[in-house]
């Protein structure tokens, strides 16, 4: 079972949430941002272009427009291998763990894997930036020495900055399955 809904990121973009239960213990939660415009890239393209066309002009050296056609197309590979993220997921395995992914413009996808027994909590955490407050979801890592202690953070959907709204809804998910979690070993 499989059901979106729009929201807004931090900076007014609009996103989407899927979530997908794989089952009672397994949830699948992604945020998908806003596609790479063709319309801006584009634009982009075009001024650098245009302005090594004009230093074309006025030195009438060749290199200038070979070196300007060279930046951007590399500078565009860099920006759609390493930079745009086009959807962050996250798969909540109650009795494994928890499975981070970021998929980038270009196809590569970047997974980082937590081990349920390293998980202390999902909370929603909040920050001050540039004289506002955003809200973010993070994994609590339990200090292998405390177990009452965190020994890391670990942000999630940094690329996507969803709202509140969107992260209160992953963070429900989250705590549910945590909750079976908690709850398994004691009626056992």
């Amino acid at each position: 079972m499989a059901e979106e809904r729009r929201f807004r990121s931090a900076c007014g973009a609009p996103i989407a949430l899927r979530r997908r239960q794989h089952s009672a213990s397994c949830r699948e939660l992604a945020v998908r941002g806003p596609r790479l415009q063709l319309r801006s890239l584009s634009a982009a393209t075009s001024a650098v272009w245009l302005a090594a066309y004009g230093l074309f002009a006025l030195s009438e050296n060749s290199m200038v427009l070979s070196a300007a056609i060279f930046i951007t197309l590399i500078g565009l590979i860099i920006y759609l291998h390493f930079v745009k993220i086009d959807q962050e997921s996250l798969l909540v395995i109650g009795s494994l763990g928890i499975q981070v992914t970021s998929s980038y413009a270009s196809g590569k996808e970047s997974t980082t894997f937590i081990e349920m027994g390293q998980v202390k909590d999902v909370v929603i955490n909040e920050a001050i930036h540039m004289q506002k407050v955003i809200y973010y979801l993070c994994i609590l890592l339990q200090d292998p020495e405390d177990p009452q202690g965190v020994s890391e953070v670990v942000p999630l959907f940094q690329s996507s900055k969803p709202r509140l709204d969107c992260l209160i809804e992953v963070y429900k998910s989250c705590q549910e399955i945590l909750e079976q979690r908690k709850t398994a070993p004691q009626s056992s």
